[in-house]
């Protein structure tokens, strides 16, 4: 088994550790550092969002440049906060299920979907961090749309466009749960931390052809699947991104993560709400998805690098200002930090 994992990982570029994937165009973001005459040279990128929104930027502020009603309603819950007022709020603005996350995270750390109570409660005690609670949407798809638009100009570019799928494991019958688990590729490099989450269930048996969801966090970290959308890219979807992204002037280049009733139903700008807008730190989830090669992959991060320059740089032509090194230097340490512990946090509080 643990020779097919070593076969699966080397033959599967999608798998490598985020580091080894972009030692190849660190040249590229050297290069970008330099013309740009800064170390922090995406800044200027989206220039209302704190960091340009490439770390640290809160969840509540990137929704204050979203239109009312494009994302789902949202209230934040600080660190150390009664759970007494948690709870009024809870029965005042929400039924159960609903979502909470961090209000700074990423990669799906400590996303949850809350069905009782008492889940909320041991979240809440465990959670030192400010989170959000946010309605549940129910929409059966969930995409991602990169865009950018460079501040002079009327119309941006969507591209990329792919599809999420939930990481799941499907019963034969006769195998536990930990079985499937530790028999899937998508799964057995994160075995410790699924045992953990799921570790009241490892002994059930799925009848055959039952799905079972490891993780609601459709996130690339968390184990989903992405399914290139790339044939689906017209001028009515470009119409809604750039409508979404003028709203407030701010939101220049990133992806968006929305659910949708139906992707027609996107394009005509009608029952899809955006669970997360990710500035100028964005991975272009498309490089996944689309069945590139790791040179193919290399290329369109390259590309979309250079993009990044290009609009950060024109907000600095139009007074945006680049982060200083020691303030951008405090933002990424501390960030690291956070994660970090977010991370810890994750691995061993259950999923709902």
């Amino acid at each position: 088994m643990q020779l097919n994992n070593l076969l699966y990982k080397i033959s599967h570029w999608e798998s490598w550790d985020w580091r080894i994937k972009y030692i190849p165009i660190v040249p590229v973001w050297a290069w970008n550092c330099l013309r740009a005459g800064s170390f922090w040279f995406f800044t200027p990128s989206n220039p209302k969002l704190a960091f340009g929104g490439f770390e640290g930027v809160t969840k509540m502020s990137i929704y204050d440049h979203l239109p009312p009603g494009s994302y789902p309603k949202t209230r934040l819950v600080g660190a150390g906060q009664a759970f007494a007022s948690v709870e009024r709020l809870v029965a005042e603005c929400y039924t159960y299920p609903f979502v909470v996350k961090p209000n700074v995270g990423r990669m799906g750390f400590m996303f949850r979907i809350i069905r009782r109570p008492e889940d909320l409660q041991a979240y809440h005690e465990l959670m030192p961090f400010d989170y959000i609670i946010q309605d549940l949407i129910e929409f059966p798809l969930e995409v991602s749309v990169f865009y950018y638009r460079l501040p002079e100009e009327k119309k941006g570019t969507i591209t990329g466009f792919i599809r999420k799928e939930f990481l799941e494991i499907t019963g034969d019958g006769h195998s536990t749960v930990d079985e499937l688990m530790a028999a899937s590729p998508r799964v057995c490099f994160r075995l410790d931390e699924m045992r953990a989450k799921h570790a009241d269930k490892l002994d059930m048996v799925l009848q055959k052809g039952e799905t079972f969801c490891l993780s609601y966090a459709l996130n690339l970290s968390r184990g989903c699947s992405l399914i290139s959308l790339e044939n689906e890219k017209d001028e009515r979807l470009l119409n809604v991104f750039d409508e979404l992204s003028s709203y407030s002037d701010t939101l220049y280049y990133g992806r968006y993560d929305i659910k949708c009733a139906s992707i027609e139903d996107l394009k005509s700008g009608k029952n899809f709400s955006i669970i997360e807008y990710n500035g100028c730190g964005a991975e272009p989830h498309h490089v996944y998805g689309n069945g590139n090669t790791f040179a193919q992959a290399c290329l369109i991060l390259a590309r979309h690098w250079n993009i990044l320059y290009r609009v950060a740089r024109s907000n600095y032509r139009r007074g945006a200002k680049y982060d200083g090194f020691k303030e951008g230097w405090n933002t990424m340490t501390g960030c690291r930090r956070h994660f970090a512990r977010l991370r810890r946090l994750d691995s061993h509080f259950p999923d709902s």
